[in-house]
């Protein structure tokens, strides 16, 4: 079982064989960054997965805070691994060059009352990207429950049709086939189809 010192970022794991523990020069705040990333998800989802406060999972991961051992046993069910595995730093070199086609109508769907969202490239681990095409369902402010905000910064292009966006910090700005805009996805917005047909959009968020 771990057990921690005062410093966040040094880690004593007592061996199997009884002997006292030594320290371990392990990153467990960019192990765990690592792991979840691998998944695709971003700091908000793998909070929720595992359990935990965003803010509690954001200082482990920036090594600002030492984990309970509860707070190991959420992190690890919510990233499916043992817990040992959190200790274990990847062996194998990290790839360097990767490829993901996705034919047309072949993305994973996600359907939600304001959006249609296809997911591409999701046969890649360990994205630095989201990337999806979007149809707009929503045609007014009133089909959202608040600000959607998220971690990460956000590119938005239309691909057919006119929609408005809507941010927290500036005026709305309607955006046309062609159009794009690049946010900071932490500051609230929200994005509406201003045309008869639903509008369809790409598009791609930073994973961070």
């Amino acid at each position: 079982m771990p057990v921690f010192d005062d410093q966040p970022s040094i880690i004593r794991i007592a061996r199997a064989s009884g002997s006292p523990a030594v320290v371990e020069p392990l990153d467990l705040g960019a192990r765990v960054r690592d792991l979840r990333k691998e998944k695709g998800w971003t700091l908000q989802r793998a909070a929720e997965e595992a359990g935990l406060a965003r803010s509690t999972l954001s200082k482990i991961e920036n090594g600002q805070m030492s984990p309970t051992y509860d707070a190991l046993r959420k992190l690890a069910e919510g990233l499916a691994i043992s817990i040992p595995q959190l200790f274990t730093p990847p062996t194998e070199p990290q790839i360097t060059g990767r490829m993901s086609v996705t034919r047309a109508g072949e993305g994973e769907g996600h359907a939600t009352a304001t959006y249609e969202h296809e997911l591409l490239g999701g046969a890649l681990t360990r994205k630095q990207m989201l990337p999806y095409r979007a149809r707009v369902r929503a045609r007014g402010l009133d089909a959202f429950d608040g600000w959607v905000r998220h971690d990460g910064e956000e590119f938005l292009y239309v691909l057919t049709g006119v929609v408005r966006l809507y941010t927290e910090f500036y005026a709305p700005v309607d955006l046309r086939r062609g159009d794009s805009a690049y946010y900071d996805a932490s500051m609230g917005h929200n994005v509406i189809s201003l045309s008869e047909e639903d509008a369809l959009i790409l598009w791609v968020t930073s994973l961070v």
